[in-house]
Formats: C-alpha cells, structure tokens, sequence
C-alpha cells in the first residue's frame, strides 16, 4: 500500500490534559450533588458547538444554571486551555512531512478549543492542513467528516491514514475506505512509531 496523508486527532495522540478535568469539573457542583453525572451534562452540552452550532458559553451557562452553581462560565471554560503537545509526536510529523508525507490535523474541537490551538498556539505551523469539526459543520465518527477532509486534500481514501484515540472515529474512518489505527499517547511514541512502520512510513530512531 501506498499512504500520501495522514490524518492526525488531537486530544489523546498530539495532546494530553496537563490537569486533571474531570476532578477539577466536579468542584463546581455540591458535595450532596452527583458530580459524575454533572460532568456527562457538560459534555453533553458541548456537542452542538462541536459542528459550529450555538455557542459554547452560553451552553456552559445553561448547565451551571440547571446544577445551581455559582462558579462562573469562565471558570469553568479555563479548564479546556490546560493541555500540552507532546514534543515527539510533533517532531515525527515534521519528519513525515519532511519525507514527503502530507499530515493533516483531524480533530473535533468547538470554536474556542479551536482558538486556543490554532490561532494562539499555532497548530497551523505543524500540519499541511487543519481540519476542526467546528469549522466543517460535522464531527468524527460521522463518515461525511472524512469524505469531506479527502475532497479538500484531494486524495483516494485508499492512500490516506487516519490514527485516533477514539475506538468509535476509527471505525468511521474504516467505514469510508481508509485505513484507521487506534492509538494513545499512554502508549509512548515508540508505539506511534511502530505503527507507522506497519505501513512502511519512514519514522525517525
């Protein structure tokens, strides 16, 4: 086989949390409350300004207002900048590209998440092209994201690769013809290597 692109997600394979959010999201609701399921109300939530619908903010409010919290929107908005690239997952995607590889950013993000990585920390810079969900009107694991990120790079789904976190986006990916591998960052990039040596793409070490 022949791979020309890949697709990379973010949260989970370039990115990890640098806290811990989900116990830091649960201190926003009452000790008698259930924090667990404050948390699934969040992200719930989040959805619809996942593909560009509604505005996140006003979604955050809405459900500090159902759980009664008095912490404010920013407070609990803050908590989606505290995340950090991994120095050798980025390396290695300037070594494919180097190599002729093109390598894409495939990642469901809602506009603000997307503000923080694109325009403040210039994820731009690392990828030939980024593909945010929020800008697409569709998200991962709906096979109308892919079909549209191959229209746009103009590439067969034959030739493309696609490495995800998400065991459900993979499948997506695998459903429109490409070639799919579930990865995490808990793996160590050695793992992200042999991977892509399994498709004879060339790594560095």
């Amino acid at each position: 086989m022949t791979i020309a692109a890949i697709l990379f997600d973010a949260d989970g394979v370039i990115q990890r949390p640098t806290i811990d959010w989900r116990g830091a999201l649960a201190t926003f609701v009452r000790p008698d409350q259930a924090a667990d399921e404050f948390v699934l109300d969040l992200m719930a939530a989040e959805q619809p300004s996942l593909v560009g619908k509604g505005d996140f903010r006003d979604a955050i409010a809405e459900v500090l207002d159902r759980w009664d919290s008095t912490t404010p929107v920013d407070g609990v908005m803050e908590l989606w900048r505290h995340f950090e690239a991994e120095p050798e997952v980025v390396e290695l995607i300037q070594d494919l590209r180097a190599a002729g590889i093109a390598c894409h950013l495939a990642t469901n993000q809602q506009s603000y998440r997307r503000a923080i990585m694109h325009d403040e920390r210039h994820y731009g810079d690392w990828f030939d092209q980024t593909f945010y969900s929020c800008d697409l009107g569709v998200a991962k694991p709906d096979g109308a994201y892919f079909t549209s990120i191959l229209q746009t790079i103009d590439q067969p789904a034959s030739s493309v690769l696609f490495i995800d976190d998400n065991e459900n986006n993979v499948k997506g990916a695998r459903g429109v013809g490409l070639h799919a591998e579930l990865y995490d960052l808990v793996d160590g990039t050695d793992a992200l290597r042999s991977l892509l040596k399994r498709y004879e793409l060339p790594t560095s070490n």
